[in-house]
């Protein structure tokens, strides 16, 4: 039982015992910087069950919490709020008990486990910026999930089927003149992407001249000879036809190697891959149960539908009049697969855009009401757009952000700001780079994932590498500077175990610090909670803002008393663990030396 949670209890007793009244709830807040105190009870919300003055109420409740609770030194009252003054004793004897743990504030896997879903990208162009954020949120979340006790799959189903996939493959043939990966130098993903761009200026191009002869503009959009080619193409693939098949494998084969480049590069990874080539058909036979059940019903037309109007949705078609699937029915086929695969799983996490947030909904209440206990544990981590200062992206045009680019770009940022700081005399042009790279992507991962999920981002790339405010370079800077502390204590021998029991008194900066060491583990518990890495990365900073403060105001190496020194050398050992732990938990590096 945590110190908040011994607290609520004693009120309770307090006004239990005072006004022979059984108080539902307690409501605390931190106490307010300008008063003394480390928790705050609100009396104004009792006055609906206690009748009196709120200032006497405070008064008696701190006079009983005084007497019956060990950690409570003192208290104060200014006007409805009961300022409550915890003993330095209660948090030494914490900071004690974590000092040595090397994984605190993390839990070990139980048996509750989750799949979660992230980057599913199509395999007709490469990643760009908007999947950047989609993996970041997607291997984030995972690893918080993680770190909160549960058993984690990583996964991610790959769009490689359908018309889009077609058009590269069909561009490649007319203009491709036998390239390759090798003979461009080009990575595989950004090779077929550019054909997928050649598709469409052709596919326009011959729009534009059928509207030219007097052809209806929709008309020519539907005829155009390019378009019905890639249809063909299609239905020659659905068909088994050897020779698409072959090249689709061969182009196929080039974007996974790019593919892999960039997660890589990117620090993501996965512990299963589904594809959609194989998962297309999977649902169909669910959709036959579902009408048996009378989940679903036939429409004279042949085709199948979930009419969800009592549930302020609408009516969903799952199969086609002429028998073919589409993406609803091959996402309920592919959940069941996945739970017959992991037998374990008690849910999943999909990692997709908010312009899918109607579909999640169908899909979700179609699976529960097809009976599957584990739907009641499927979470749809929807989030907005990626906004750059230059406008929209738009892949078919070519205008997108590549990510393999932006890091790239991110990296020589990071580069210039770095030597103009001018800071790294003592480095090689190997470390160099590697700190570069460091710094940059610890960058753009902390400025996309310090946003709330569900909240659109305008992304600027050079504020997000300033070395000031919420940051991911502040915040590396601050661990840097941190393992400088530590490897002059240790060239000075500072004893770092020594035990902090002879010391009962704190300096206020040292108590804050601890306070704010003592949030960890519930902030790891609630991020898993709401699937948000904002809320790690947003602590993080303010643990960094807590000691940069107690840096500049107290002395660590060169405070007289050994005792107090050993003591602020343990607190900003511990500090760096944390802020290490909590990068990790986002995906970002933290260097020893900037």
């Amino acid at each position: 039982m945590n110190l908040q949670e011994v607290l609520d209890n004693k009120v309770k007793e307090a006004v239990l015992s005072l006004y022979k009244v059984a108080l539902p709830s307690v409501e605390f807040q931190p106490t307010r910087k300008d008063f003394k105190g480390d928790i705050t009870v609100v009396v104004f919300p009792m006055l609906r069950h206690v009748k009196g003055n709120p200032v006497q109420i405070g008064e008696q409740i701190g006079e009983y919490l005084e007497k019956e609770v060990e950690a409570v030194f003192g208290f104060n009252v200014v006007k409805g709020f009961l300022n409550i003054i915890i003993a330095d004793t209660f948090y030494l004897k914490f900071f004690n008990e974590i000092q040595a743990q090397i994984n605190y504030g993390l839990v070990n896997a139980n048996n509750e486990a989750v799949m979660v879903e992230y980057s599913s990208p199509n395999t007709n162009k490469p990643l760009h910026l908007g999947h950047i954020r989609n993996n970041l949120l997607g291997y984030s979340v995972a690893e918080i999930l993680k770190a909160s006790g549960k058993k984690v799959y990583k996964t991610q189903i790959i769009n490689d089927r359908g018309i889009h996939i077609c058009k590269s493959m069909l561009a490649w043939q007319r203009f491709g003149n036998g390239e390759t990966p090798e003979s461009t130098g080009l990575k595989g993903d950004k090779l077929v992407g550019n054909y997928y761009v050649a598709f469409d200026k052709a596919y326009k191009k011959q729009i534009a001249q059928n509207v030219a002869l007097g052809i209806d503009p929709k008309v020519a959009e539907k005829e155009a000879p390019i378009l019905l080619e890639a249809q063909e193409m299609l239905q020659k693939w659905e068909a088994g036809d050897e020779e698409v098949v072959s090249l689709w494998k061969k182009m196929n084969g080039w974007v996974y190697e790019g593919f892999e480049e960039t997660y890589k590069n990117l620090g993501v990874d996965f512990d299963k891959f589904y594809y959609e080539s194989d998962t297309y058909l999977l649902g169909k036979d669910v959709v036959a149960d579902g009408i048996d059940k009378g989940v679903f019903y036939k429409k004279d037309d042949g085709s199948v539908w979930i009419d969800l109007t009592d549930e302020g949705l609408d009516e969903k078609i799952v199969l086609r009049s002429d028998g073919t699937a589409v993406y609803m029915t091959q996402d309920i086929g592919t959940a069941i697969q996945r739970v017959k695969d992991y037998p374990d799983i008690s849910g999943m996490v999909y990692t997709v855009g908010n312009e899918q947030d109607y579909h999640f909904k169908v899909l979700f209440l179609i699976l529960k009401k097809l009976g599957f206990s584990w739907a009641e544990k499927l979470y749809h981590l929807s989030y907005g757009m990626v906004d750059l200062p230059s406008g929209k992206m738009k892949s078919r045009e070519g205008t997108v952000v590549d990510a393999d680019d932006l890091m790239a770009d991110m990296t020589k940022t990071a580069a210039a700001i770095s030597e103009d700081l001018g800071k790294l005399e003592e480095y090689s042009e190997a470390e160099k780079q590697d700190l570069y790279k460091m710094i940059g992507l610890g960058a753009l991962k902390y400025y996309i994932l310090k946003v709330d999920p569900k909240k659109r981002i305008l992304f600027n790339p050079e504020e997000s590498v300033d070395f000031q405010g919420n940051t991911g370079p502040f915040i590396q800077y601050t661990y840097a500077r941190i393992q400088s502390i530590l490897r002059k204590a240790e060239d000075t021998h500072v004893n770092l175990s020594t035990p902090m029991d002879t010391v009962d008194e704190l300096h206020p900066k040292e108590k804050e610090l601890i306070k704010q060491l003592q949030l960890f583990p519930e902030t790891i518990q609630m991020a898993a909670e709401n699937y948000s890495p904002a809320l790690i990365a947003n602590y993080t900073y303010d643990l960094v803002k807590e000691f940069n403060s107690f840096y500049q105001q107290v002395s660590i190496l060169g405070e007289a008393d050994e005792t107090k020194k050993v003591l602020r050398v343990q607190l900003s050992q511990k500090v760096g663990e944390v802020i290490q732990s909590a990068f990790k938990l986002l995906g970002i590096e933290v260097p020893d030396r900037m």
